[in-house]
């Protein structure tokens, strides 16, 4: 049996496997969103016992961002051409073991569910995650991780060459083009950071890997007058090849434009 430091966990031991050196194709953006009015939401819901938080509610207006207002970026590359998504699918990052791994839960149909049917579905996969009850996608790591270097990294390869560019489904490992859905969301704002420029997993082919900072109160100028409003940072890494400044322009607004009015992601958006 191997055994793991905490230097040397399951996810670092394989992530030296799957990731390379830096390389083209990369682009980042930032934006500060006022949730001032998101936050009151979070608290009158919480009071009635709907347990929601902001990470619940990014999600939302992200998947429905992403559905209504970008739907060209909801593709994937494979062997040189732009392959388009059916389905409007959100990973979830959350902490388990303590927070010494990170492991992510997919939202399915994401757009067509309301925040609290979303708050639902990520407390219980992230419940069963933290149980050891992870997905056959999630739990692969643990395996992947005790094979020997560099043979690890020949596999990683193979498997990602028969999934990612045959488009092979391995279902025996829970491994397809949909295995960690459309797009990434982490919140690195519990571990009081403000903002992140995370990776492009490489094994998943997202077009964008999102990150919620730290929500703090900020002076904001408001009709000409200097006002204390909820603030929230968002920043993303963003594949080049599928996305530019007016894609990312897009997916933007549309969160800023869903988390304005927090009620909305309570009901269903059909366009």
């Amino acid at each position: 049996m191997v055994k793991f430091d905490k230097y040397n966990t399951p996810w670092r031991v394989l992530s030296t496997s799957i990731y390379s050196p830096p390389k083209d194709s990369k682009v980042y953006g930032t934006i500060d969103i006022d949730v001032t009015d998101a936050e009151k939401y979070i608290r009158d819901q919480r009071n009635t016992g709907n347990k929601i938080t902001m990470t619940h509610m990014v999600t939302a207006a992200l998947a429905r961002s992403l559905a209504f207002d970008a739907p060209e970026v909801n593709c994937f590359v494979r062997r040189g051409k732009i392959i388009p998504r059916e389905y409007i699918d959100v990973a979830v990052s959350v902490n388990i073991r303590r927070g010494q791994e990170m492991a992510a839960v997919v939202v399915r149909s994401a757009h067509l569910r309301t925040v609290t049917q979303i708050a639902e579905e990520i407390r219980t996969k992230a419940t069963n995650s933290r149980r050891g009850l992870e997905g056959k996608t999630m739990s692969n790591k643990y395996v992947l991780s005790k094979i020997p270097w560099p043979f690890r990294t020949l596999i990683f390869k193979l498997v990602k060459f028969i999934v990612n560019d045959l488009g092979i489904n391995l279902h025996s490992l829970g491994l397809s083009d949909s295995s960690f859905g459309s797009i990434m969301l982490s919140n690195i704002g519990t571990h009081g950071l403000t903002t992140g420029l995370p990776a492009l997993f490489p094994a998943a082919r997202l077009p964008a890997v999102v990150i919620m900072g730290k929500s703090e109160a900020k002076p904001v100028v408001v009709d000409d007058e200097i006002i204390s409003r909820q603030i929230l940072p968002l920043s993303g890494t963003f594949d080049h090849r599928i996305m530019d400044g007016a894609q990312i322009g897009k997916l933007a607004r549309g969160v800023a434009r869903r988390l304005g009015n927090p009620a909305g992601l309570d009901t269903p958006e059909l366009q």
